[in-house]
């Protein structure tokens, strides 16, 4: 029923206007976005299509030998389709899938599911084929998200953090100045987790410049110095706070407090779902307590990310 081919370079347009039509494909799955840091995987992205020729499904990844990967590049993965797949299709094109990866060699996946909050139609089809190929749960992360048609009341200390940085005359305001805005950051995760970002500044904003309408820098800022600030992610149906620090001053003055109660407002009406993240480490086995109290202030509650691995050699 299906037929599938390793993606090139030439069915770039092919794959951009399949991923901008499909129900659970995001920004990040267009091809100047995967490839900006092609250099560091080896892509090994999948084409479906049916028998009429048409694209069914694309899979981003990449391969580590002999395992695959959807996509470590990413923070999603899995199976991108569109509004005409089925449950009963999908279980077909799902087991093809995996007869082409043994047929090359695949000996394991590591397969990233794209979280619910995410599709523009229901789009679980990849769940319940993972069930029955007998894949394996390794890693769940707790995203704390907003759903920006609910109205769930803030924290009263959130709330008087906003009131405090407001007092200091602090204000919102999306702002250009990514550089401004990395040493913050960069400090924050250093200090907090010994990490360094994903991104270097250079390479957001490269992506920022490729992609103005879906990733925006938001500051806090007492005249013209930047104290905090978040780089979002406009994906569909959710925007994600890809990145979020403040300076230590920032941080005595509610700087985060007014930034996110003022943009969690500004997205009604706007976006469903407004997401912080997940607060896990150790694959989802640790859960930052304190992180996650902070997100649930601003009315967040508990949607997963799944991860798991499929061992084609016993399946």
């Amino acid at each position: 029923m299906f037929t599938f081919r390793r993606y090139t370079a030439a069915e770039r347009t092919l794959w951009d206007h399949f991923i901008k039509a499909s129900k659970n494909g995001t920004f990040l799955f267009l091809r100047d976005y995967m490839d900006y840091h092609q250099e560091r995987f080896a892509d090994a992205s999948i084409i479906a299509a049916s028998a009429s020729g048409d694209i069914a499904a694309v899979f981003p990844a990449n391969i580590v030998a002999p395992r695959l990967v959807s996509h470590a590049g990413l923070s999603h993965g899995g199976m991108i389709v569109d509004s005409a797949m089925t449950l009963t299709r999908a279980m077909d094109l799902f087991g093809g899938w995996l007869d082409h990866c043994r047929a090359f060699g695949i000996g394991e996946i590591l397969y990233k599911t794209v979280p619910a909050i995410y599709h523009r139609l229901p789009a679980e089809e990849d769940r319940y084929a993972l069930f029955r190929y007998g894949a394996a749960l390794y890693r769940r992360e707790s995203l704390s998200v907003v759903d920006l048609a609910a109205t769930v009341p803030l924290q009263e200390r959130r709330r008087r953090g906003a009131k405090k940085a407001a007092k200091h005359g602090l204000g919102v305001t999306e702002s250009g100045d990514i550089e401004a805005f990395w040493p913050i950051l960069e400090a924050n995760l250093l200090s907090q987790h010994g990490q360094r970002p994903v991104h270097t500044a250079a390479e957001m904003r490269l992506l920022r410049d490729r992609f103005p309408d879906n990733i925006k820098l938001f500051g806090v800022f007492g005249g013209a110095e930047m104290c905090a600030g978040s780089v979002l992610y406009l994906a569909g149906p959710a925007v994600h706070a890809q990145y979020i620090a403040a300076s230590e001053f920032g941080r005595e003055v509610g700087a985060l407090d007014l930034l996110f109660t003022t943009l969690i407002e500004a997205l009604r009406g706007q976006a469903r779902y407004f997401d912080f993240g997940n607060s896990n480490e150790q694959e989802g086995r640790h859960l930052n307590r304190g992180l996650a109290d902070f997100k649930e202030g601003f009315g967040a509650r508990t949607v997963v990310h799944d991860f798991y691995r499929l061992d084609l050699t016993q399946a």
